[in-house]
């Protein structure tokens, strides 16, 4: 098989839908809504993320999202940006789907500022609510295997483990537990939050992540447009690279030629 170039039929799957992009983006706080369409179209993603607290879905009379980013072209994910209880979220979600039918949603309950980390026991009591509810929830939580497997049994469709604080841009802080529950993880897992630059996004996939959500990063790149060509790109690079298999790490020199039969 040719590592060099992504394999068409290299496709992943949640709640039963199928997609091509291991790139999912976010739809805030860019500077305008037509800087927000250019950036997601330059970024290849096939799902895009909606906070549905702050963004006019809804209002015919000011700019509506839907004019620039085409419901019927990108998949709606719904999400609890802003949410700090689990009550919040809930009701949050139930009035998104009433609204536009949605049931495919991501789940975020956060804890105070500065950290904003997610709130373990109100994403517990949320995810719990929203599953009896008949939701798909794809869930926003901290690094933390227990909680993560919890989750996952509790019937999640996709883990998705911060890489380090909202908005942050410090990419990936803690490697080794991103992949010790990647490694225990049977639904879809991503990394969300903390990536920063094009490097974040490979390193994710190079760890066996199923795909990648983040936002401020483009959103906040002095060039939206370009970052999010340089983010689909970095994705693609990484899943290769993990499907590849990199070379093992060594203390010391390995020489890359022989040094028996040398030239005396």
């Amino acid at each position: 098989m040719d590592g060099s170039l992504p394999q068409q039929d290299d496709t992943w799957t949640v709640a039963g839908r199928q997609f091509r992009s291991r790139l999912i983006v976010g739809t805030g706080r860019y500077k305008d809504l037509e800087e927000t369409g250019a950036a997601i179209a330059a970024s290849g993603a096939e799902i895009v993320t909606v906070a549905v607290r702050r963004v006019n879905l809804s209002d015919p009379k000011a700019p509506m999202l839907q004019d620039y980013v085409d419901p019927k072209k990108y998949t709606y994910l719904p999400n609890t940006a802003g949410c700090h209880t689990a009550s919040e979220a809930v009701r949050t979600l139930r009035l998104a789907r009433e609204a536009g039918g949605w049931n495919l949603v991501k789940l975020e309950v956060l804890g105070p500022p500065p950290t904003l980390y997610p709130d373990m026991p109100g994403t517990l009591e949320a995810a719990e609510a929203l599953i009896k509810d008949g939701f798909e929830v794809m869930v926003y939580t901290a690094d933390d295997p227990v909680a993560c497997k919890r989750l996952e049994e509790m019937g999640c469709v996709a883990i998705m483990p911060l890489g380090a604080p909202i908005g942050s841009g410090l990419g990936i802080q803690n490697a080794a537990m991103i992949w010790m529950i990647r490694e225990q993880t049977k639904v879809p897992f991503l990394v969300d939050a903390g990536v920063g630059t094009a490097s974040d996004a490979a390193i994710a996939m190079e760890l066996g992540c199923d795909a990648v959500l983040l936002n401020s990063a483009i959103a906040h790149a002095k060039d939206p447009i370009r970052m999010a060509k340089a983010m689909k790109l970095a994705i693609e690079a990484g899943r290769q690279a993990y499907l590849a298999g990199r070379m093992p790490r060594r203390l010391g020199a390995d020489p890359s030629s022989p040094l028996t039969g040398l030239i005396r």
